[in-house]
């Protein structure tokens, strides 16, 4: 029998609620207030980015509003909503804060519909989500990143939409299909396997809340 993927577990905890109730989980933002983020510039990030309906990155002063210590393997739990034809994302690993789209990973999110690679629960440029199963504008989603060694897995409100085996990207700017990416002078399999992470501002307001980690 072939074993269970991360993701898969992730979700049948999601359906039977599980997921929240493990005690193996942290709180990375308790809703009142920034402490324990920055940005990725160094600076705090400002109480105006903390609003009514969670943590905003939105004009936070960075390119990312990340989490100040770095993590390697785990499991991340959160809820987004996006405005109107936002575009943002989820930075994993980011090895050097100054140059976070080189060194990381970014789990698209995006105010899309479709499937490819720069729709939500991408793996931006790299992989498209099997399935778009990102809620309507202005609703709240539940995502779930797991990334354990090469393996990082992603599943949207319940559904396993995403996987991707860092090991097999062994060519810069090249999958392992042949196919080309934006990223010419990264190979993907020599990204940091630990590094910080953050929510990305790229132009709109979107929110966070209820964010929690579990390292494995």
């Amino acid at each position: 029998m072939r074993p269970c993927s991360i993701a898969a577990v992730i979700s049948l905890a999601l359906a039977t609620g599980a997921l929240a109730a493990d005690e193996g989980f942290v709180s990375l933002f308790n809703g009142k207030s920034a402490s324990g983020w920055k940005t990725n510039t160094g600076k705090a990030v400002p109480a105006d980015n903390v609003q009514a309906d969670g943590l905003n990155p939105h004009k936070a002063g960075g390119y990312l509003v990340v989490h100040e210590k770095p993590r390697g393997d785990f499991i991340l739990e959160f809820e987004y909503k996006l405005s109107k034809g936002c575009n943002s994302g989820v930075f994993v690993r980011v090895g050097d804060l100054k140059e976070p789209v080189t060194t990381g990973i970014e789990v698209a999110i995006d105010d899309t519909t479709g499937r490819g690679r720069h729709d939500s629960g991408a793996f931006y440029d790299l992989v498209a989500p099997r399935v778009n199963a990102q809620k309507p504008q202005g609703e709240w989603n539940l995502m779930s990143i797991a990334a354990k060694g090469p393996i990082i897995e992603i599943v949207l409100n319940g559904e396993s939409v995403n996987r991707i085996n860092l090991d097999e990207w062994t060519e810069k700017g090249q999958r392992p299909d042949g196919s080309t990416h934006k990223f010419t002078g990264v190979t993907v399999k020599a990204l940091p396997r630990s590094g910080f992470l953050g929510f990305q501002d790229h132009g709109a307001d979107c929110w966070y809340r209820k964010v929690q980690i579990k390292d494995l």
